[in-house]
């Protein structure tokens, strides 16, 4: 058994698709084939009910729930972590999430009483630790996009687009300007921009990018009509570039009389250096769980605050903090032409005390310098490997991100998920695969500022000699591929389409003497 450089022994692993069952990473079964239903790791009383209050809905059949000692289903959950790849295990090379490191500072905040333990319903007596953490995280919110109002509710990304173009339709229709159905959105643009448009009612109309992967002002200004919405830009954007005609896109935009939305997912790489509002966005969402620390991946927790100009400030939904004469309040009902709710309750607590606590902990120059250092490391994977890959854009430096394309591995047999499935075995989370669609075969690596250059020298090392054993005809490798993995290929795409949601007890099978 020999190692490989990220120290992984490289015997482990198992023909076909099944599980590795040798050394530190054992097959692991279910809780349910580990435990029996027949006994129970505690002991509880019977309990005795007087009355039914299920009105008629309680279980017929018996509850098959495994009965476990503490240390089995300890093992259990600590064996399945072992199986994961986390941010405290390895580097993310994930563009378009932001999967950097969460200092555990904020974790001790965040678990802070009045923080952690309390409850929507609190009287706002009792809770004004909390408003005024929500109140000062709003102040900077907006003093760093230079922004009159902030919606801090929003649970992510695309709901704080929903709220961002509820707000922008909502000021059209207090103008008397209901007729403005079409909203612009380049074709690089993230896949939930042209879906929020929809859902909202909006025809979408596609701007394309020009071949530097920027937006042409000129595109812009000859799909602009009376019927125009806004535009819905990333800005940086999903290739990786600071969009250079974004002031006159704004400007085209209003003079047109429309908004412009700004999806904010890449405002990592601008933070403390570029205010979106001296760009002239009308709205923008923020990603608190992308751009200010805590990893998105796997669903959640997550925070997409949205900040508003003053021509939408008073749109902005409730609820939200205000200063009272009994100290701050949670303005809970309409007032004005503010939208009613788009949440139930205030959002997310504990990613606004992780927010605050990465911003106060940076200061203004260490948020600069955070954003400096994601293209400063972006550029320097790009400079690393763009003599062994290929660049589709070279006319500019990258932002945040550093994008390539499969061309360098044509008549390699190798496609994009090859390679990617490769990367795996050496230890290193796959990069983001097919993103953006202008791109064919793109490959987004977003760095961050979390990684040193030992770090990204090891990725760079690893890459290169990848797409150095791709090009001398191994195919093999990648095609079967991962193949040092607890699990080896999966069928992806029918997993997310077919997926196998409960359990069922497999019928016991006779046994030979029977």
């Amino acid at each position: 058994m020999s190692m490989n450089n990220q120290g992984r022994p490289t015997g482990i692993g198992t023909a076909g698709t099944g599980a590795s069952g040798s050394a530190l990473l054992p097959d692991e079964p279910l809780l349910f084939e580990i435990g029996d239903t027949e006994h129970s790791g505690v002991d509880l009383p019977e309990v005795k009910l007087a009355t039914d209050r299920l009105g008629g809905f309680g279980r017929n059949t018996k509850l098959d729930l495994a009965g476990l000692t503490e240390p089995e289903a300890m093992r259990h959950y600590v064996r399945l972590s072992r199986l994961n790849h986390s941010i405290d295990s390895g580097m993310y090379p994930l563009g378009s999430c932001t999967m950097k490191h969460n200092p555990r500072l904020n974790e001790k905040m965040a678990r802070l009483p009045g923080f952690a333990d309390i409850h929507p319903l609190q009287p706002a007596s009792t809770v004004q630790g909390a408003l005024e953490l929500m109140n000062q995280l709003s102040h900077w919110l907006m003093t760093l996009t230079n922004t009159a109002a902030v919606a801090l509710s929003p649970k992510a990304g695309a709901h704080g687009e929903l709220l961002g173009m509820m707000a922008i339709k909502a000021a059209q229709e207090a103008k008397n300007e209901a007729h403005r159905r079409i909203v612009l959105v380049p074709e690089s643009a993230h896949g939930t921009n042209p879906a929020t448009a929809a859902f909202l009612g909006y025809s979408v109309k596609p701007i394309p990018a020009r071949d530097d992967g920027t937006v042409d002002v000129q595109a812009v200004k000859d799909a602009l009509s009376p019927d125009v919405a806004a535009i819905m830009l990333t800005n940086p954007n999903t290739c990786g570039l600071f969009e250079p005609q974004v002031i006159e896109i704004a400007q085209a935009v209003h003079d047109a009389g429309a908004f412009f939305y700004c999806d904010g997912a890449n405002f990592n790489a601008i933070m403390g250096v570029v205010r979106p509002g001296d760009l002239g966005i009308d709205a923008m969402h923020i990603n608190l769980h992308k751009t200010f620390s805590t990893p998105h991946g796997g669903g959640g927790p997550g925070a997409g605050p949205v900040v508003l100009s003053e021509a939408l400030a008073p749109f902005a939904p409730v609820p939200f903090v205000r200063k009272g004469e009994k100290g701050l309040e949670l303005v809970e009902h309409i007032e004005g032409e503010a939208l009613g709710r788009i949440t139930a309750f205030h959002g997310q607590m504990g990613m606004y005390v992780r927010a605050l606590t990465y911003m106060l902990s940076h200061g203004a120059d260490g948020l600069a310098q955070a954003a400096e250092d994601a293209v400063l490391n972006a550029n320097y994977v790009k400079a690393r490997l763009e003599h062994v890959f290929s660049v589709p854009f070279p006319d500019y430096p990258t932002m945040h991100e550093a994008l390539f394309d499969d061309s360098f591995l044509k008549g390699t047999d190798v496609s994009t998920l090859d390679f990617a499935k490769a990367l795996i075995d050496e230890g290193f989370h796959p990069m983001t695969m097919y993103f953006p669609l202008v791109v064919h075969g793109a490959m987004l690596i977003e760095p961050t500022e979390s990684e040193s250059k030992q770090t990204l020298d090891r990725f760079c090392d690893v890459m290169a000699e990848l797409a150095t054993d791709a090009k001398s005809g191994n195919a093999e490798r990648f095609i079967a591929a991962p193949m040092k993995a607890p699990r080896r290929r999966l069928d992806e795409t029918r997993a997310a389409r077919q997926p196998i949601l409960k359990w069922e007890r497999p019928e016991d099978l006779p046994q030979a003497a029977e």
